[in-house]
């Protein structure tokens, strides 16, 4: 029987971020896309943690950024 999902997960290289990304879609995802009737979704996780604390103007501008881009989740934490 043909397999019938795929899943996978990668960590891309933060300072490299579109080229990484560029070369899931071209190698990976585009093969799948391009199945007849297949269903593709591709979420975009982002962990930063930044022991000297994030500053304010930066999370004014990632937060606006974040909704702007239509963000399902996002947030800052203090920890």
């Amino acid at each position: 029987a043909l397999a019938k999902r795929f899943h996978g997960t990668v960590v891309l290289d933060a300072t490299r971020v579109g080229r990484d990304a560029g070369r899931v879609a071209d190698e990976v995802i585009a093969h799948l896309v391009g199945l007849v009737g297949a269903r593709v979704t591709v979420t975009l996780e982002i962990e930063a943690e930044v022991p000297s604390g994030v500053p304010e103007h930066v999370q004014r501008t990632v937060t606006a950024n974040s909704q702007t881009l239509k963000f399902a989740s996002h947030g800052f934490e203090e920890e």
